[in-house]
């Protein structure tokens, strides 16, 4: 296991499914974690979508610890289409999914220690998508391509990366059939596939990484797929 003994990590969304998963593997080697998010939780509940709230989250962690070593952008946003989403519910989209993940690197940019990281955690709908997605899209297009213009930005003192998730069943369900073979890998992902980069993003390891993302989807967004070859039917 990657050692991270005594580092501070901040993840947004830590409560629940990934991001429940990544504070406990960084837990495990060593990290201390700070949480914010909505649901109840041992450091902070709030919403990230208020810029109040994410400057007092800011400052409670500068005052409890001095220093921020890993930023773990995670929290999810809303996901309604064009049909049912209001402006205000797209926007309130972007603020969870995208603003809160800029303006918390922003408070913290003073206060990252040597080697610090940030991951964004994006999805591979950021380049592909289903019907009524475009709330849920739009943001995590923009945190993709806001890791490539904070790895810039940030050059020599932060490392800015971003994954993209593809299917993932957060109650480590094992699929058979059509669910699991359509994944060139095999099988659905699970949370873990997606902590294990994150730790390795943030290690030694990817020291040469930076304004990378990476696409953890099983293969799906690889396959081309056309009506009539190899037993695929749109119906």
């Amino acid at each position: 296991m990657i050692q991270f003994q005594d580092k501070i990590v901040v993840v947004t969304g830590g409560v629940q499914g990934i991001g429940k998963c990544i504070c406990e593997e960084f837990e495990k080697a060593g990290a201390k974690v700070c949480i914010i998010d909505l649901q109840k939780n041992d450091y902070f509940q709030g919403d990230i979508s208020e810029k109040e709230t994410l400057e007092k989250f800011a400052a409670k962690v500068i005052e409890d610890y001095g220093h921020v070593d890993y930023l773990i952008n995670n929290a999810a946003p809303l996901f309604k289409g064009i049909e049912e989403c209001t402006y205000e519910e797209f926007c309130y989209a972007l603020n969870v999914g995208l603003t809160a993940a800029f303006y918390l690197t922003k408070l913290f940019r003073n206060h990252f220690g040597k080697d610090a990281c940030v991951i964004n955690i994006s999805s591979s709908r950021d380049r592909m998508s289903q019907p009524q997605s475009e709330s849920y899209t739009a943001a995590k297009g923009g945190i993709h391509a806001l890791t490539h213009a904070l790895a810039v930005s940030l050059s020599g003192k932060v490392r800015v990366n971003s994954i993209s998730p593809g299917w993932i069943d957060n109650d480590y369900q094992i699929y058979e059939g059509p669910d699991a073979v359509q994944q060139p890998a095999g099988r659905v992902g699970n949370p873990m596939d997606i902590a294990n980069m994150v730790l390795f993003l943030c290690s030694e390891k990817a020291g040469f990484i930076t304004g990378e993302n990476i696409c953890i989807d099983g293969g799906m967004t690889k396959q081309m797929i056309y009506h009539g070859d190899f037993g695929w039917k749109l119906e």
